[in-house]
């Protein structure tokens, strides 16, 4: 069973933008907005060189890695293009309006 986080709001985190949120003793987790409302929570390192995806530019469900312009798919973590390498996900969720992520002890196998 999945042990979710709250973390806020849609309107928390701006369109085609970022939010990060940091658990003890975890890595930092980025939530993403897409153009068409659609989330995603990714592990806030690039697979390259720890670049900290959530300042980087979100297109379409994509974020560009703000240090070497690594894209990255929201969806699986995966680098793109002849780049390789995976960031972890982690699974995310709207419920009444609220935007929950699953508890890190639920991904860590994603890790």
């Amino acid at each position: 069973m999945t042990d979710w986080i709250d973390i806020g709001t849609l309107d928390d985190i701006p369109q085609r933008g970022a939010r990060t949120v940091q658990l003890p003793g975890e890595k930092e987790i980025a939530i993403f907005r897409t153009g068409d409302d659609q989330l995603f929570a990714l592990v806030n390192e690039c697979p390259h060189k720890k670049g900290p995806l959530s300042q980087g530019i979100v297109h379409g469900h994509s974020v560009a890695c703000p240090l070497h312009n690594w894209n990255i798919a929201l969806k699986t973590g995966e680098a793109q293009g002849n780049d390789e390498g995976c960031t972890p996900t982690i699974a995310v969720r709207q419920d009444a309006g609220r935007i929950l992520i699953a508890r890190p002890a639920t991904v860590r196998a994603a890790a």
